[in-house]
């Protein structure tokens, strides 16, 4: 698998490769969320992981744009899982067409459930700390756990 990480922030970059790194997973890093359709466009990319910001371009902006090139056959069609900066930002995750998003900070184990649910499809519905594009938006948020959503 290869895993298009969009973020102008080291730390973020960091803690993307360091939680879905493995023996079959390769990474490309870009800094400006311009290229981004680029790099896709190129072909290989199996996930396109979105930062809210992306050197002087949004994260809902470079996930739109990817929307607008897949449709008139610019680009392939790849899963975008954004990472969002707080609870307020799902709306633009959703908006935007992402297939998931996660809510940063955000720990290992809730990254590789967001990828699974970007590539694989909506769980139940749980919360909005972690979520796909056709869950439930009216869900109520589970108590024991705050940290999946459908």
């Amino acid at each position: 698998m290869h895993i298009l990480v969009a973020t102008d922030a080291d730390h973020v970059a960091a803690e993307v490769t360091a939680a879905l790194s493995g023996p079959a997973v390769s990474f490309t890093i870009c800094r400006e969320g311009r290229l981004v359709s680029s790099l896709v466009a190129e072909g290989g990319v199996d996930l396109a992981v979105v930062d809210m910001q992306i050197g002087s371009m949004g994260g809902t902006a470079v996930t739109m744009a990817l929307r607008l090139d897949e449709s008139s056959q610019r680009v392939p069609s790849v899963p975008v899982l954004m990472l969002l900066d707080r609870q307020a930002d799902v709306h633009l995750a959703k908006r935007s067409s992402a297939e998931a998003w996660v809510i940063k900070p955000f720990d290992a184990l809730g990254l590789k459930r967001a990828v699974k649910l970007a590539l694989e499809g909506p769980p139940p519905p749980a919360d909005d700390h972690i979520g796909v594009l056709e869950g439930d938006p009216g869900a109520e948020p589970a108590e024991e756990d705050a940290t999946v959503a459908g």
